[in-house]
């Protein structure tokens, strides 16, 4: 009942783990995967990229806020972990490439080492020109029209909420050939300590995620299903099996867990047993009678 089909990714629960969480190395990649239908790797670029220094987290009561930088390794040591991990897991691995950082050079070498697929990075609010590429509705969809003409694996793109129409942007993702949107990345979003009275994080912006920011997701997701007809992954605020079911009736084919995850792993199994629960009571056979239901009027 929980298997669902993610331009052409089996998934089986609907969950996977979304990008810039846990996703790091091939044996905690494996860990978790254990509890859901996919995985989505940390953010990787050409090059090794030492991120922001600290402070790059602060913990929220309603949320979490972080500031990192986009740190990783770079695609010549990513490879060996995508490698590794698929001998560990037989699950989906979605390979999160950073788009301003030859995103054509880093997906190519992620296909060859073994991904599933590739998710684009065109949204994240702290690490300089990265949101303002997200921004360029012509520049996203030169970039996703030449990732297509390259990979023979599917490609996501990751989109930000802080544009004003990102439906368009979503459409215009689908043109240029995108196979699915992810939905969505952080907020962007300020934090001033009172000590120093000045912003907490060095790199001044940083991003929102966590309960407090699902509302926005759900809103996200209802306008971009309005405009494309390839699959969503809901990313945003996931805490409880509640709100993966509203951003499904939303319109999203799988649900992304972030932020619930670094409290517990095991929410994850909590949150799919919770979904086939609902789809019991509610009479539902398969999750994709779920899908954008909350548009048929």
């Amino acid at each position: 009942m929980l298997k669902v089909d993610v331009a052409g990714l089996e998934l089986s629960p609907p969950l996977v783990l979304a990008s810039g969480i846990l996703g790091v190395t091939a044996k905690i990649m494996a860990r978790v995967s254990e509890h859901l239908g996919a995985i989505t790797t940390k953010s990787v670029g050409a090059r090794r990229r030492e991120g922001y220094p600290n402070p790059v987290v602060c913990p929220l009561p309603y949320g979490l806020l972080n500031a990192m930088g986009l740190p990783n390794p770079g695609i010549d040591y990513f490879e060996e972990v995508i490698r590794e991990f698929k001998k560990l897991s037989k699950k989906p691995i979605i390979v999160s490439v950073i788009g301003s950082d030859s995103p054509e050079y880093v997906s190519s070498r992620a296909e060859e080492a073994g991904a599933d697929a590739i998710e684009l990075n065109v949204s994240c609010p702290h690490a300089g020109g990265l949101l303002e590429l997200g921004m360029d509705i012509e520049q996203v969809r030169r970039i996703v029209r030449d990732l297509k003409s390259i990979l023979s694996i599917p490609l996501f793109v990751k989109l930000s909420p802080n544009i004003q129409d990102i439906g368009k942007l979503a459409e215009t993702c689908e043109k240029a050939g995108a196979d699915g949107i992810t939905a969505i990345n952080t907020v962007r979003a300020v934090k001033i300590d009172l000590l120093s009275k000045k912003p907490l994080f060095k790199s001044i912006y940083c991003g929102l995620s966590g309960a407090a920011i699902h509302p926005i997701a759900v809103r996200c997701v209802y306008e971009i299903y309005e405009k494309v007809s390839i699959p969503i992954i809901g990313v945003g605020g996931v805490v409880n099996w509640e709100s993966a079911v509203e951003l499904i009736l939303a319109g999203a084919s799988a649900v992304g867990i972030g932020t619930a995850l670094t409290q517990d792993i095991a929410i994850a199994k909590e949150i799919a047993s919770g979904i086939l629960e609902y789809m019991r009571s509610e009479g539902f056979k398969s999750v994709s009678e779920m899908i954008g239901l909350a548009h048929k009027r």
